[in-house]
């Protein structure tokens, strides 16, 4: 099992989602029996632990929101009743909101498979970037770093001079923490005088917290020399996904489980197509099922080069509020610039309006009647691979016309 975390990570999917069904009904079975909360959740559903025993049980669940969970915390704090009675806790975190998390046990190694499959190892020397301060983010990234046997340098929120410091005498060969920071450090050394490539030994980064742009991840790694990756979580649930060096999607980390759901019903959306990330992380000690993290993804079905066979997310495509829904299926923004950047020649934009009774996609473009004919097909391929949607026209705009419009738009609320 060289260059995975466990032998879980290439377990037969069969198996995995054996266990899987096996954690969801310990899960439902202990917290009816020691957290008030999830009783009375589902007492009101009128569900019996025994009605929850399988992963496509779930779905009998709502789907609790960040907004949720605080209304809940608030009726009965701290924990909204879904902390077990006799949890032994090691620490609380705070997030906004506020929302109180109790910490999972040290032995769950938040993280570590997450930079594991970043290549940090014993020897490394990294910089965590994160706060320490009452936020998860912190301590936990610090403890899946030293699950890989790396030294953690805790240099948290210093200022850009302090890390750029660090960096140069301690010999610091990693970084996590998120990329706007580390190319404000990068700007801070060239400003002191320093090369990245010569002067340092900062080799690899791991990023959360916010997205790694592909022109920032060409920058750090073609002109810094600094191998990049990306982890995704959620301060609730911890630990979700993470990339591997194929870098072609994130790997759902084996102490979760993660459903692609349609935000509107809290059912799962059929393979490939777009929904809320929605998390349940197995534990004994909070149980939070069903956790809306209001981001959209989907799942992505073919098999990873790296030789792990968990299933994979597609990323973070935009937030719940962002996307639209087209003939059942989620456009978000995001989906919309990465097709942008495929072609930065032209301008378009995504309208989604109704004829009769069905969803009628059109796509603008300031082009010519030429220019516009010569990429129909090509635009058409690359926004079906992309959105998993098929265009149904096009319009010509005239040139300047989008300039500044809303890459996408619903326009069936004019109606």
């Amino acid at each position: 099992m060289a260059g995975f975390f466990d032998s879980k990570e290439a377990m037969d999917p069969e198996e995995r989602a054996a266990l899987q069904d096996a954690c969801v009904a310990k899960m439902a079975e202990e917290g009816y029996g020691k957290a008030p909360g999830f009783r009375a959740l589902l007492k009101g559903l009128g569900i019996e632990p025994a009605g929850i025993r399988t992963a496509a049980d779930l779905e009998k669940l709502p789907v609790i929101s960040r907004e949720k969970l605080v209304q809940m915390q608030i009726a009965e704090p701290p924990y909204g009743g879904l902390k077990g009675g006799d949890a032994d806790v090691d620490r609380v975190f705070i997030s906004p909101g506020p929302v109180y998390e109790p910490h999972l046990s040290e032995t769950d190694h938040l993280w570590a498979r997450a930079y594991h499959a970043a290549g940090f190892r014993k020897g490394d020397v990294v910089v965590n970037t994160f706060s320490y301060h009452m936020v998860a983010a912190g301590l936990t990234f610090h403890g899946g770093l030293r699950s890989c046997g790396a030294t953690v340098v805790p240099s948290g929120t210093s200022g850009t001079q302090v890390q750029v410091e660090l960096i140069r005498d301690i010999g610091v060969t990693g970084y996590t923490g998120t990329p706007s920071f580390l190319l404000a450090i990068i700007r801070k050394a060239e400003d002191m005088g320093y090369d990245m490539r010569r002067d340092f030994r900062l080799k690899r980064a791991c990023f959360a917290a916010e997205p790694l742009d592909p022109s920032l991840r060409e920058l750090f790694e073609n002109r810094y020399g600094i191998e990049t990756y990306q982890i995704y979580g959620a301060t609730e649930v911890g630990d979700v996904a993470f990339e591997c060096r194929e870098k072609s999607g994130w790997h759902v980390c084996e102490e979760v489980l993660v459903e692609i759901v349609d935000p509107a019903t809290g059912r799962r959306t059929p393979p490939g197509e777009a929904g809320e990330v929605v998390v349940t992380r197995f534990n004994s000690v909070f149980f939070l099922m069903r956790f809306g993290t209001g981001d959209l993804s989907r799942i992505i079905e073919e098999p990873c080069g790296c030789g792990r066979t968990s299933v994979r997310i597609a990323g973070v495509l935009g937030r719940t509020g962002d996307a639209v829904k087209v003939r059942g299926m989620f456009i978000a923004p995001s989906q919309l610039e990465s097709l942008h950047r495929r072609f930065p020649e032209i301008n378009f934009q995504a309208a989604v309006g109704r004829s009769g009774h069905a969803d009628v996609l059109t796509v603008r473009i300031e082009s010519d009647e030429a220019g516009l004919r010569a990429l129909q097909d090509r635009f058409s391929e690359a926004f079906r691979q992309t959105c998993t949607v098929k265009i149904d026209r096009f319009e010509r705009a005239a040139p300047g016309s989008l300039s500044g419009a809303k890459r996408l738009v619903d326009e069936r609320l004019r109606s």
